[in-house]
C-alpha cells in the first residue's frame, strides 16, 4: 500500500518554533524524527484557523511518526474538530486523556457529542467537568455547549438560563460578547424579539471592528484656477499640449513676452505716439481659448466591507 504524500512545510518553519513544553514531550523520539514531527506540529498550529484541512493533514502526518505522544494526538484532535470530523476528534480527545492523565478539552468532547447528535451525552460531559474548579474561559466554553445541547433538546428556557447565570461572573469583553450573542439567539427562539435585538446591539454585533477610512487625494485645482485668472496658460491638461503641437507655428508665442512687458511700459504712456505694439492683444486669445475650462478629476472611492457557532 502506497504511503500518501506528506504535506509541504513552509520554508520559514523550523522545529525550534514549537512551544518548549510541547517540544519536551518529543524527547522520546530520535533527533531527526523529533524535528520532523515538530515541523508538522508548527504547521498544524499555524493553519488551523485559516486552512483547517491542511492543518489536519499536517497533524495526521505527525501522528504517523509519533502516534504515542500526547501532544501529537492532541493536535490531531483539535484539527479534526476544526474540520467537523467529530467522531475522530472525540476519539482523539479521549486518547489524549488516556496518554496524559489530564482532561484538557471537556468542552470539545461535549461539543463533539452534540455534533454526533447526542445532546444528552454532551450534558453528561459538561456536568462532570463542572464538578471541578474551572478557569473562567473554560467555564464559558462549557456553558455555551450546555446551552446548545439544551436547545437541541427543545429546553429553550433552560438554555437561556444557563447563559444568564454565568454572565455576571464574566468580565472579559470577548467571552462576555459571545455569551450575549448566544443569549440573544435563545431570546429569539422564545419569541422575545425586541429583547434579542437590544442584546445584540449592546453586544456590538452590528458594529464593524474597524471603521473604513477613505483617503482622498485632491489635485491642486485652486492653483490652476488662479493661473487661469491671471492669464497664464494652464499646463495641467494634455489636450492643450496636443492641439498646440499639430501646427508648428508656435514660434509666434514669442511676442508674448512683449505682451507681459507692455503692462510695465503702460505707465510710461505719457507720450502717446506709440500705439503700434497694441497688435499683440489678438495673439493672446487663440492660445488661452482651449484652456478656459479647468481640469476635472474623477475620484473612485472604494470602501471595504465573523460569528461563533455553537
Amino acid at each position: 500500500m502506497e504511503r500518501e504524500p506528506e504535506p509541504i512545510i513552509d520554508d520559514d518553519v523550523t522545529p525550534d518554533m514549537l512551544d518548549r513544553a510541547a517540544r519536551a514531550r518529543l524527547r522520546t523520539l530520535t533527533k531527526s524524527n523529533s524535528d520532523h514531527v515538530a515541523s508538522h506540529l508548527v504547521m498544524a498550529g499555524r493553519l488551523v484557523d485559516i486552512d483547517p484541512e491542511r492543518a489536519y493533514e499536517h497533524a495526521r502526518t505527525a501522528v504517523r511518526s509519533a502516534g504515542r505522544v500526547d501532544v501529537v494526538r492532541e493536535a490531531l484532535a483539535l484539527t479534526a474538530y476544526a474540520t467537523g470530523r467529530y467522531a475522530e476528534a472525540l476519539r482523539e480527545v479521549r486518547t489524549v486523556r488516556r496518554l496524559s492523565g489530564i482532561d484538557a478539552h471537556p468542552a470539545i468532547e461535549a461539543d463533539c457529542e452534540r455534533g454526533l447528535g447526542r445532546p444528552e451525552r454532551a450534558l453528561s460531559v459538561v456536568a462532570e467537568a463542572k464538578g471541578r474548579t474551572l478557569p473562567v474561559a473554560e467555564a464559558v466554553e462549557l456553558t455555551l455547549v450546555e446551552s446548545g445541547a439544551r436547545a437541541d433538546l427543545g429546553e429553550h428556557e433552560a438554555a437561556l438560563l444557563v447563559v444568564e447565570r454565568l454572565l455576571a461572573a464574566v468580565k472579559d469583553a470577548e467571552p462576555k460578547r459571545r455569551l450575549q450573542l448566544v443569549r440573544a439567539d435563545r431570546l429569539e427562539t422564545l419569541g422575545r424579539h425586541e429583547e434579542a435585538a437590544a442584546v445584540r446591539e449592546a453586544a456590538g454585533e452590528f458594529q464593524p471592528q474597524d471603521e473604513d477610512l477613505v483617503v482622498v487625494d485632491l489635485l491642486e485645482e485652486d492653483d490652476e484656477e488662479d493661473d487661469a485668472a491671471t492669464g497664464a496658460a494652464p499646463v495641467s491638461e494634455d489636450v492643450t499640449a496636443v492641439e498646440g503641437a499639430e501646427p508648428e507655428p508656435e514660434p509666434e508665442p514669442e511676442p508674448e513676452p512683449e505682451l507681459q512687458a507692455q503692462p510695465e511700459s503702460e505707465p510710461e504712456r505719457e507720450p502717446e505716439p506709440e500705439p503700434a505694439p497694441v497688435d499683440t492683444a489678438p495673439e493672446a486669445t487663440p492660445e488661452g481659448a482651449t484652456a478656459d475650462e479647468p481640469a476635472q478629476v474623477q475620484l473612485d472611492l472604494f470602501a471595504d466591507t465573523e460569528e461563533e457557532r455553537w
